[in-house]
């Protein structure tokens, strides 16, 4: 059955008190302790509530979990949730005979007196589906985006009381799942960029539809994954990182691809304060980059991000369509590190296209200033006109002749330049025409592409691709 919004955040509350068979204990460090005062105020909460706790004070907390650096990580969380469900098992283990166990836990920074920082946190259930099995976890980092303190707590512990419902109540269904871990939190309130749920009862769960799905149903703006296909927090994986950022369909992904991000890290290596082991690649895929007839593939989205990340490269999917709002995102996570965007010469003349910006108040200028600022640099590898042969380079663009002088600016400040190195051998290559080869059977596609990616399209038979047997009995 499709979840639908019925039961208030009290009498969810009250329902998870009534089952006697669901105890456990919560354990909230930082902004408030809101999650455990909803099952409070619900009523019969001695029946699910063994124990409750917030060291607020760091020295307690260290004490409690062992010392760290950061307290609103997830390194944190996940000794928080280690601690507190062995605590429960030990502390009653003639009660884990006959209950389902579970440990919430959350580190939250919520909004401070004088309104600089981001409301945000770390927010984790460990628990038992049924008695006597091994424990799953749903972790998730959220950003807060009410204006007060009080209201981004009200909204934290909303959120905690539907990860508890929703786990045991609509984990069998993603969609179901949430609508139920969102129910009455909007985006502007609530924005969950990272969740992960792992054990036995997932075993089957690829963490990395969760993802997409995060961005799909507009709870996040961006989700990441590592070369191993694992879900990352962006702002703690690109923390004082300096990226450098490719954007496109990669379907499937070339050597000019690899062409265009290796020949541009050359040159960004050679930036001021820009070190080798400092730099994250970064393939970014739209979520408009990933449809097909107005419906996201999901299936398509990791054929995808598996061909990336065999060839050793960090995955990101965002909703943002114009250049400029990705470039402010990795911005802000980064926290005012240098940023290198890699485009072809064809992408400028839409980035100083006015008509690119129509859905922009300010326009071009609003939209450029924002997205490029002081930290941020564009690579242009050139492109090849395969009808007329005529090769077009950074040096030859040209714009309208009243925004000339924006892109002198550009060039003068240090904010844009050629690749100088570049394979014109490779520039023939287009993804759409690989595309069409691999679905026609014309085997030359293989040259086109790195040969990890052609024998995994080969091997797996993704992109339409066809073992030459098989087109001879389809045709047959």
């Amino acid at each position: 059955m499709r979840y639908e919004n019925r039961l208030t955040t009290e009498e969810k509350a009250l329902k998870i008190n009534l089952i006697p068979e669901i105890y456990g204990c919560f354990a909230e460090i930082g902004a408030g302790q809101e999650v455990a005062g909803n099952f409070f105020k619900a009523g019969a909460s001695s029946g699910t509530i063994a124990y409750t706790q917030s060291a607020y004070d760091m020295k307690v907390s260290d004490s409690m979990y062992g010392a760290t650096n950061r307290y609103v990580c997830e390194e944190r969380l996940n000794m928080m949730l280690f601690t507190e469900y062995e605590t429960l098992r030990y502390r009653l283990p003639e009660k884990a005979k006959e209950t389902k166990f579970f440990a919430f836990c959350n580190t939250v920074e919520s909004l401070n007196y004088h309104k600089s920082n981001q409301g945000h946190g770390w927010v984790g259930l460990r628990f038992q589906l049924n008695k006597d099995s091994k424990p799953n976890d749903i972790v998730l980092h959220v950003k807060m985006h009410d204006n007060t303190n009080r209201a981004q707590q009200a909204a934290l512990g909303i959120l905690g009381v539907n990860l508890v419902h929703a786990a045991y109540f609509h984990s069998d269904n993603v969609d179901d799942f949430f609508a139920a871990l969102t129910d009455r939190l909007p985006p502007e309130k609530i924005e969950i960029d990272m969740l992960r749920v792992t054990g036995p009862d997932f075993e089957r769960v690829d963490n990395r539809f969760i993802a997409l799905n995060l961005v799909k149903k507009d709870l996040t703006h961006a989700t990441m994954f590592d070369m191993c296909g694992n879900v990352m927090q962006p702002s703690e994986a690109l923390y004082k990182k300096n990226i450098l950022l490719i954007r496109g369909r990669f379907r499937p992904v070339t050597k000019v691809h690899l062409d265009m991000i290796e020949n541009a890290k050359m040159q960004f290596l050679k930036e001021k304060n820009v070190k080798e082991e400092d730099v994250v690649i970064i393939f970014e895929l739209t979520i408009r980059g990933l449809t097909s007839d107005g419906v996201i593939s999901d299936r398509d989205f990791v054929e995808r991000t598996n061909l990336l990340g065999s060839l050793g490269y960090t995955v990101m999917i965002s909703n943002y369509i114009h250049h400029t709002n990705m470039v402010k995102y990795i911005s802000t996570i980064s926290r005012g590190e240098i940023i290198g965007l890699v485009l072809n010469v064809n992408n400028i003349h839409t980035i100083f296209d006015e008509s690119y910006y129509t859905d922009v108040s300010g326009g071009i200028m609003e939209a450029l200033g924002r997205g490029f600022g002081q930290k941020v640099k564009m690579y242009v590898y050139p492109a090849l006109d395969t009808e007329t042969g005529q090769l077009h380079k950074f040096e030859d663009l040209t714009v309208a002749p009243h925004l000339s002088g924006l892109l002198d600016y550009f060039k003068m400040n240090n904010k844009i330049e050629a690749i100088e190195d570049y394979d014109y051998d490779l520039l023939h290559i287009y993804p759409g025409d690989v595309l069409q080869k691999i679905i026609s059977g014309d085997e030359t596609w293989k040259l086109d592409v790195p040969d990890r990616v052609a024998k995994a399209i080969t091997f797996l038979q993704i992109f339409g691709y066809q073992r030459k047997s098989e087109i001879k009995e389809t045709s047959e």
